[in-house]
């Protein structure tokens, strides 16, 4: 695999982000969820990959709760189909994880939709755990909250720990 930059986001990446991950989900219409501010507000904890010819292969999009410290949220992480498999997920959330270790944080959360088995297993593979708690109830096999976002917006709610290299 050719060498991959990691950097943070600009405003001016956002046209180009957008015009990709609606085919990035296999045709989802994830555009909606990503607009301009995530790229103007977050970009101190965000993260661009591109390959050694510029091009994107991967984004992930977080922040640090402002009314939860202790907790970072990935909004969004996607990588480009043709460079899947490769650790490049991965390597994304370890830069975020550094970010939220540095600011104080000491969970990560992040939610996927109960029936994105991908995003499950990939989540589960990292460290996240599913929420199993009160209000949850099995959905797809997976232990989700009916209506989280919405009638019909079934989400689960994934939580990593962050180990602490100082304590």
């Amino acid at each position: 695999m050719s060498p991959l930059n990691f950097r943070r986001p600009t405003e001016a990446d956002h046209p180009h982000v957008v015009d990709l991950v609606d085919e990035w989900w296999g045709g989802r219409k994830m555009r909606a969820l990503l607009p301009r501010l995530w790229f103007r507000h977050f970009s101190g904890t965000s993260w661009i990959v591109e390959d050694d010819g510029g091009r994107l292969v991967g984004f992930l999009v977080g922040f640090i709760s402002p009314g939860h410290p202790k907790v970072a949220y990935a909004h969004m992480i996607a990588t480009s189909p043709n460079h899947r498999r490769r650790g490049i997920g991965r390597a994304l959330y370890e830069q975020f994880f550094s970010d939220a270790l540095a600011a104080g944080a000491r969970e990560v959360h992040a939610i996927t939709w109960p029936g994105n088995r991908v995003s499950v297993d990939f989540h589960r593979h990292l460290g996240f755990r599913l929420d199993d708690g009160p209000g949850t109830t099995p959905i797809y096999s997976v232990p989700a909250h009916p209506h989280y976002d919405g009638e019909g917006e079934d989400r689960v709610l994934l939580i990593r720990v962050l180990d602490n290299p100082h304590a």
